[in-house]
């Protein structure tokens, strides 16, 4: 932990300060989104296709708002998005705690994910170009802090719930808050530029500059491709609790089995990026590091298919083994996955965007990316439902591994035919 502090230091202050400001957005969001649900259904006593309502407005106006929050980070500045988001979030988290009607939740729900949109492609396309030649570094230590406020959030939310959810929404409000001040007398402001160093003043048309990005094949190619590993991550709260209840129970057992794939996901992320990541620097070139990033993701599901293979053991520490092990290794195989994929990832858009409209890159990744996640998630329900009903516990297992494998080999041809690497001269943007 002094190395990954040390490299922090490193860095100029501006990066320094986003890494810390992901950290805690992180706290903020995790000490009270798992719990959103319970007080929707349990407190409030909401029938549970108005939880999903709530819940599926505020990912809808995030996913769905993406492309227009990093337009106007490159068009507007960084800062401006960054601050935006932040007391944006402020508001509709002190609302989640104080309102109970329908309209005025769904209108809460939608601030969270709009403020997600607003500062999320800005935090990503500053903190590439304050990083300049030492992104992949950045984004690998980025990650550490991003991890460790999705370990730290639900544990204070846990505590802080447990004094009723009304102060949970107020002191995650009061965190943004503060995180907003802070960004407004700390940050820098810092607009977005293209490769000849002139500054975007909005010259091109909003429309224009979509469809020149819509344009840009392999940067859809990569977005396409990398959608696998978002939906394979993403089992960590999906598949892998449920395949833990169905076996443990809903039980302490059950609760304890679940709580500990998040903390093996997050440790070891927070542990071992830096050093996956000076390691895969070394050795791969960026296409490579991201096809191994994405095979190691899709046989991170093996340990699952094996463990269809063995008989269910009625009770006892066997059925515990079988219940936590396997689930275990495989949200650790996840993070090793991810700590190799996921800074040459964030690298590989800065490069495919030829470094302009680097936030607006970063928006429609996103919504391609959610919007492949849902889709992957549907699906995935759908197998763990077929499963169950035909009798094939193996059918998640094998399409799980089938996805990562297919993922893995869309990002190495990729790589071969060089899509991946830095846009041919004559399309970047020239001087006029």
């Amino acid at each position: 932990m002094t190395s990954t502090l040390a490299q922090v230091r490193s860095y100029e202050r501006s990066v320094q300060l986003l890494m810390v400001n992901q950290f805690t957005i992180n706290l903020g969001f995790y000490m009270l989104m798992p719990y959103l649900a319970a007080h929707l259904s349990g407190t409030l006593g909401l029938a549970g296709w108005v939880v999903g309502l709530v819940l599926g407005v505020r990912n809808f106006s995030q996913q769905g708002m993406f492309l227009v929050g990093g337009t106007l980070a490159d068009r507007l500045g960084y800062k401006p998005m960054i601050v935006a988001g932040c007391l944006l979030r402020t508001v509709g988290f002190a609302m989640l705690g104080l309102v109970d009607s329908l309209a005025a939740l769904i209108a809460a729900s939608a601030a969270t994910g709009l403020a997600g949109a607003l500062f999320n492609p800005a935090v990503r396309a500053y903190l590439a170009a304050d990083a300049g030649e030492r992104r992949v570094e950045a984004f690998a230590l980025f990650n550490v802090f991003y991890q460790a406020g999705i370990l730290l959030g639900p544990l204070a939310g846990m505590v802080l719930t447990g004094l009723g959810f009304r102060v949970t929404c107020l002191v995650a409000a009061g965190i943004f808050a503060l995180l907003s001040v802070v960004q407004l007398r700390a940050l820098p402001a810092r607009r977005a530029e293209d490769t000849t160093g002139r500054q975007s003043e909005g010259g091109d048309g909003v429309l224009a500059q979509w469809r020149g990005i819509l344009a840009n094949r392999p940067f859809l190619l990569f977005s396409g491709a990398m959608i696998g590993s978002y939906v394979l991550s993403f089992q960590v709260y999906l598949a892998l609790p449920l395949e833990v209840r169905r076996l443990g129970g809903e039980g302490e057992f059950g609760t304890a089995a679940v709580a500990l794939l998040f903390a093996v996901s997050g440790l070891g992320t927070i542990l071992g990026q830096t050093r996956v990541t000076a390691w895969c620097k070394a050795r791969y070139e960026p296409g490579q590091a991201l096809t191994r990033g994405l095979a190691v993701m899709g046989v991170a599901f093996l340990p699952l298919l094996a463990a269809t293979a063995v008989p269910v053991p009625a009770s006892g520490i066997g059925l515990w083994l079988l219940a936590a092990v396997p689930p275990t290794l495989t949200a650790l195989l996840l993070a090793a996955g991810t700590m190799i994929a996921y800074p040459f990832e964030m690298d590989t858009i800065v490069r495919l965007s030829g470094d302009r409209l680097v936030a607006t890159h970063y928006g429609l990744y996103n919504t391609i990316c959610g919007i492949g996640i849902t889709l992957g998630n549907l699906l995935t329900g759908a197998a763990l439902d077929t499963a169950r009903e035909a009798g094939l516990p193996a059918l998640p297992w094998i399409s799980l591994v089938a996805l990562g494998l297919a993922c893995a080999a869309a990002l190495y041809g990729l790589h071969r035919t060089g899509r991946l690497a830095d846009p041919a001269p004559q399309l970047r943007p020239v001087t006029a």
